[in-house]
């Protein structure tokens, strides 16, 4: 039996993301604000790419991160567990050379195909949250990538973005000025758990979100033989509030950050997988 077909939620996740597909690429398209104000510059610098190194996009999606990857120089092997996606991907991307595949990340089987130290760098954008288990995709990441070579991921921020946490916005009178201030309230952290959630406002259905807090997520590399060795948390700065909804993320909660951009590498000599 494969890694993918014992993990509870990941088939799940994989309809929903089959079913809000076109909904998603109509919408991201080539980035929003949250992806290039939030996740991509620091991704850019963490991950440094540099042609003609060989990169690994991990659950690519529309392929949105492959295209801007392949236009550095690099060559990109990109996949998702979604093939409506991988579509949209190849349809947004010709004229470019990126070899989009249809393979499931909590597949270690399906991975570890891909074959041994093929790879210089990996990148996971915005979809760790988004996986029942991580654990089969460090795993065999370790054997993928040659040694010294590095893999950045974001995520929505475990401590003060994942499913339980609520944002709050508060009005006060202070000696006649009306003073706005914004909070989030965090009710669940440590235990993982799993919710229902929107990626974006009107998506045709929820799909699941996996929460994990720092300590498994980091560990599923740290166990993998992986070293943590940069990390950045990013807040919408001021200049950016924008945006009908009251209590979006843009500008309101500086001191807030709603996602989180690590980088880690293998050392010299990395156990990989058995």
């Amino acid at each position: 039996m494969s890694d993918a077909t014992s993990r509870p939620g990941n088939a799940e996740a994989r309809q929903a993301w089959q079913k809000n597909a076109r909904y998603w690429d109509e919408r991201m398209g080539e980035g929003n604000d949250f992806f290039d104000t939030l996740v991509w510059p620091a991704t850019e610098h963490l991950l440094s790419v540099h042609a003609p190194e060989r990169v690994l996009d991990v659950a690519c999606g529309n392929g949105l991160t492959s295209r801007r990857l392949a236009e550095t120089g690099a060559r990109v092997l990109a996949f998702d567990f979604s093939d409506e996606l991988i579509a949209l991907a190849r349809k947004r991307s010709e004229g470019l050379d990126i070899d989009y595949r249809v393979i499931d990340a909590t597949d270690g089987d399906a991975l570890a195909a891909l074959g041994v130290s093929q790879f210089d760098a990996a990148l996971c954008s915005m979809a760790l949250m988004d996986m029942a288990d991580v654990a089969p995709l460090f795993r065999t990441l370790a054997k993928l990538l040659r040694p010294k070579a590095r893999f950045v991921f974001s995520v929505c921020h475990p401590c003060f973005n994942n499913p339980a946490c609520v944002r709050i916005g508060e009005q006060e009178d202070r000696d006649g000025t009306l003073t706005s201030t914004y909070s989030v309230k965090v009710t669940r952290y440590l235990t993982p758990f799993t919710r229902l959630g929107l990626a974006m406002s009107g998506q045709p259905v929820p799909h699941p979100y996996f929460h994990r807090p720092l300590s498994e997520l980091l560990g599923a590399g740290f166990n993998s033989g992986f070293v943590l060795d940069a990390l950045e948390e990013r807040a919408f700065p001021e200049e950016n509030r924008s945006g009908s909804f009251p209590l979006s993320w843009n500008g309101r909660f500086r001191e807030l950050p709603p996602a989180l951009i690590a980088r880690m590498t293998l050392p010299e000599e990395a156990p990989g997988i058995q």
